[in-house]
């Protein structure tokens, strides 16, 4: 019988893995989701036969609790990076992401047009019945987190399938023609610049008023955890952000929507949702102003595609934006917010209600704790009360008692299971 032996690169980055997998909590989590979509295929993963999506590694790494920029990670990105290099080198290999990657792109367009559909009936649902919104709001929680990982995978497909491409031919000397300088920024952040030549200088980009400068963001959520804009334990920290006043706030507003605008009118929407994720990177205090503009504007669906996506912010950044809303007289948009929220990993719900009673915003994490007792199961919300029993059991209990006597009975139930209340 032939053993056939893994490349080093892909045996190291396996190794990568399950030094990460020693670091996940008992159960729960995204290990726990994907386990239950995919188990053969995140086995196979585990194993070397397939390479881990990196959407998935920085889920599991939010799952041991590291930072998307701390040591551990950098190292896993490259280990990936060079067991990738090798694995699509193999035979066939260029044939095989040519075709997963034309399957991704089939998922982003599922994706996007069940959202579309999601967010149709959202609207339609009668307000009295808060159980079918609460229903539809968590089916859309999950579709907009499968997009985005289709969006992420498809774009690392393609820097892929690039790398396996001819390098280009080296010059035969040095160009004697000038360097030209400051050329037009691309990208939705500059949209509203003029089209026109290219020639001559322009603005750079850090003279450009109203919108952050930093990289442009892709689509975001909890698979991606901690970002750059935030410290390793999930704060809303912005370094070298200092808080935005209101002149500020309503320029960068109008210079927001009118790239918007422009972006939907050239149907530019990948752009489009790119720059609006910019937004939740740039100080929580601007969003309110973000949000009457778009809605003076008639573009209150980018606003609620907005909210869905600060909904997988990491748990200080949501608590954050949540404080900022509930603080400028936006209480149905916080509600909103911490309604869509609820799907994630209960170590995250955790975190995320106890920043917000650090910040005074008590009202929004009983919000957030009756949202979640609403669509997830008692055994969850034993799972929940366990990350800070003393905290979290007597709150729990009191935001089952505000949904249902009945709620309350299963909730009892399912913390004497599991050992975090009396008989």
């Amino acid at each position: 019988m032939t053993v056939y032996q893994l490349p080093v690169e892909v045996s190291t980055f396996t190794l990568w893995l399950a030094e990460l997998a020693d670091r996940f909590p008992t159960g729960g989590g995204w290990y726990g989701v994907f386990s239950e979509r995919d188990p053969e295929g995140l086995r196979a993963c585990f194993d070397g036969a397939e390479i881990l999506p990196w959407d998935v590694v920085e889920s599991l790494l939010q799952d041991a609790g590291e930072p998307a920029g701390g040591p551990l990670a950098l190292r896993g990105r490259t280990l990936y990076l060079a067991a990738v290099g090798v694995h699509d080198r193999r035979p066939g290999g260029a044939t095989a992401l040519t075709e997963l990657r034309g399957r991704m792109d089939h998922e982003r367009r599922y994706a996007e047009s069940r959202a579309h559909e999601l967010l149709g009936r959202l609207r339609a649902v009668p307000a009295p019945d808060p159980a079918e919104t609460a229903r539809l709001e968590h089916d859309l929680a999950w579709t907009r987190d499968d997009h985005a990982r289709a969006v992420a995978r498809v774009t690392d497909l393609t820097a892929r399938l690039a790398r396996l491409a001819p390098p280009p031919a080296p010059t035969a000397g040095p160009s004697s023609r000038p360097a030209r300088a400051g050329r037009r920024p691309r990208g939705a952040r500059y949209a509203w610049l003029e089209d026109g030549d290219d020639q001559g200088p322009v603005a750079a980009p850090e003279s450009v008023p109203g919108l952050p400068v930093g990289g442009a963001a892709a689509p975001r959520g909890a698979r991606f955890g901690a970002s750059s804009s935030t410290s390793p334990g999930g704060s809303a920290a912005v370094p070298g952000a200092p808080e935005a006043d209101s002149a500020e706030a309503a320029r960068a507003a109008a210079n927001a929507v009118y790239a918007l605008r422009r972006l939907r009118a050239q149907g530019r929407s990948g752009e489009a949702h790119a720059l609006l994720c910019e937004a939740l990177n740039g100080p929580p205090a601007r969003l309110p102003a973000l949000a009457e503009e778009l809605h003076r504007a008639g573009l209150g669906a980018d606003w609620s595609i907005l909210l869905w996506e600060a909904a997988s912010l990491p748990p200080g950044r949501l608590a954050a934006v949540a404080g900022v809303l509930a603080d400028e007289g936006r209480a149905s948009d916080c509600e909103q917010l911490l309604r869509q929220g609820v799907s994630r990993p209960v170590e995250e719900l955790a975190g995320a209600c106890g920043a917000l009673r650090a910040e005074g915003h008590h009202r929004e994490a009983r919000a957030l704790l009756t949202a979640f007792l609403r669509v997830r199961a008692p055994e969850d919300a034993a799972r929940l009360a366990a990350e800070d029993p003393r905290g979290l059991v007597p709150q729990l209990l009191e935001a089952a008692r505000a949904v249902s006597a009945a709620r309350e009975r299963d909730l009892l139930h399912a913390l004497r299971v599991a050992g975090l209340a009396g008989s």
